[in-house]
């Protein structure tokens, strides 16, 4: 077996683990917590990357790991895991479906394969930059020509001011034929699987962006940072159908 195919069936195991305890969770009077960012966390979130943690430790004991809620482990390695095993905590405590299990594998810095996995739902979506898959069928984003047509979407409309041009960004939403907070991991699975055209985030830590890159690359998207500059290296995210993705930047520029 490749090792690509062999690092894609354990993914696929990460997020079968980390789903499995997320759900029994889900809409359930769990505590939540409040991290040194005010952000929320739940025993869903720390048991969820746990556990993706032990199996990686256990399987790739050479390999890296990045975690949003137990920092770095071994960042030397030529292969490191980045996980985000709650993106949406907000959604997840809230009881909506809008988050979804972030898993991303790098080589060398760069992301491989990336996972968005929404346990209630069941939908498992990974990309390794040249395809992306839903559940075992391909996905690839629509052919949007003209932003009169396409739906955009952020995680938070309050973030865009905190970080972002601010005017700039309500004058493309008045261009567009919709507009919707349905965001965080979520945005990216509607663009890369055809249902919006537009997704932006004027902020990212590299648990948020990983995944997301190979997934939006592999249904033939463009994905760079707000100012058009490499996502990987970037701290924020514009991820788009391609035919519209230079027109965002200039009127968000």
């Amino acid at each position: 077996m490749e090792k690509s195919e062999e690092f894609k069936l354990f993914a696929r195991h990460l997020a079968e683990i980390s789903g499995a305890i997320i759900s029994s969770y889900f809409r359930k009077d769990i505590k939540v917590d409040s991290k040194s960012d005010s952000s929320p966390v739940t025993i869903a979130d720390k048991r969820a990357e746990e556990l993706m943690r032990e199996a990686i430790m256990k399987e790739f004991p050479q390999h890296g790991i990045i975690g949003e809620e137990f920092g770095s482990y071994n960042e030397e390695a030529e292969y490191k895991w980045v996980l985000d095993p709650i993106d949406g905590t907000k959604s997840f405590i809230c009881g909506t479906v809008t988050f979804g299990t972030l898993i991303a594998l790098l080589k060398n810095d760069q992301p491989v394969i990336g996972i968005i996995n929404q346990p209630v739902l069941k939908e498992f979506l990974i990309g390794d930059n040249s395809s992306a898959q839903l559940n075992n069928n391909n996905v690839r984003v629509r052919n949007t020509a003209k932003l009169s047509d396409a739906v955009l979407l952020t995680t938070d409309h309050l973030n865009i001011g905190k970080y972002q041009d601010q005017k700039k960004f309500d004058a493309l939403t008045k261009k567009v034929k919709l507009y919707r907070n349905w965001g965080d991991c979520y945005g990216y699975y509607l663009l890369a699987t055809g249902y919006a055209d537009i997704m932006i985030d004027p902020i990212m830590n590299i648990w948020d962006s990983m995944a997301v890159i190979p997934i939006v690359r592999g249904a033939g998207g463009i994905i760079t940072d707000y100012h058009g500059g490499d996502a990987v290296k970037g701290t924020s995210i514009i991820a788009s159908v391609p035919l519209i993705h230079r027109e965002v930047i200039r009127e968000l520029n």
